[in-house]
């Protein structure tokens, strides 16, 4: 399998076995990275949380896949986020903990070439995220 198609893979399987990830994924990340719950304090109704959580991964399978808009998309929202107060680096350890999440939510199912395939696109994803101009 391509790596498209495990990144795709993953993302069904974990939505299979735990369907929304998006309690489990910003649990994850407030436990992990405590300073970033203050940024959600207007989200009551975790709609904001759900709603990025949709996002990111429409982008992962994008950037994955037929890259129309995910670059793109990805350095436009570091730049937006500024405005937050969130600085680029967010981003890099968001992308890891939707990971280490879905390969939590997965267990044994998680595979290695699963793994690899998340590897490798964490590492792409890191030139976008922190605003590489290097990144094409």
């Amino acid at each position: 399998m391509d790596r498209e198609a495990l990144i795709t893979a993953s993302f069904e399987l974990a939505a299979e076995k735990a369907g929304d990830l998006t309690p489990l994924v910003y649990e994850r990340l407030f436990r992990e990275h405590p300073e970033m719950e203050a940024l959600f304090w207007r989200d009551k109704n975790h709609q904001v949380k759900g709603e990025m959580l949709s996002q990111v991964a429409v982008a992962i399978l994008d950037f994955v896949g037929p890259r129309r808009y995910s670059s793109q998309l990805i350095r436009t929202e570091v730049i937006n986020h500024a405005g937050y107060d969130v600085p680029p680096e967010v981003f890099r350890l968001f992308f890891g903990v939707v990971r280490d999440t879905m390969k939590a939510v997965c267990g044994a199912d998680w595979t290695a070439d699963i793994d690899a395939a998340w590897s490798s696109t964490l590492t792409d994803l890191d030139a976008y995220a922190t605003l590489n101009s290097t990144a094409a």
